[in-house]
């Protein structure tokens, strides 16, 4: 029990280390807050309301599997290199690829309540 929770521990500082050096975590709060005070006002379904909450929480998860593998390639070589140019440019792409996707998602729960907010 005693390694869970040191293990525990070394995960919350992990967290705090990306939210406090990392400037793409502090940009995934402000939009993840104000999705959730969107969603809000909007007063969208439980459904669309979990599917928020689960794309913010994925989305923290590839951030931080991002910031990660960067870092270990910083580690690895500290010159600069192809190599590792290809695995940090693949890794920021898979956090590219799901913010793309949660964007689009997130249009699709919040313009039609929008234009029915604004009776367009």
């Amino acid at each position: 029990m005693r390694k869970h929770t040191i293990s525990f521990g070394h995960a919350i500082e992990g967290i705090v280390w990306a939210f406090k050096t990392q400037p793409n975590f502090k940009i995934h709060s402000i939009l993840s807050v104000i999705s959730l005070l969107l969603a809000g006002i909007l007063k969208i379904s439980s459904a669309e309301f979990l599917v928020i909450v689960l794309l913010i929480t994925v989305g923290f998860t590839v951030e931080a599997i991002n910031t990660a593998i960067e870092e270990a390639a910083d580690l690895i070589e500290t010159k600069w290199s192809q190599d590792i140019k290809h695995v940090k440019d693949v890794a920021a792409g898979a956090m590219l690829l799901f913010a793309l996707g949660a964007g689009l998602i997130a249009c699709i729960i919040f313009i039609p309540k929008l234009f029915n907010l604004f009776g367009i």
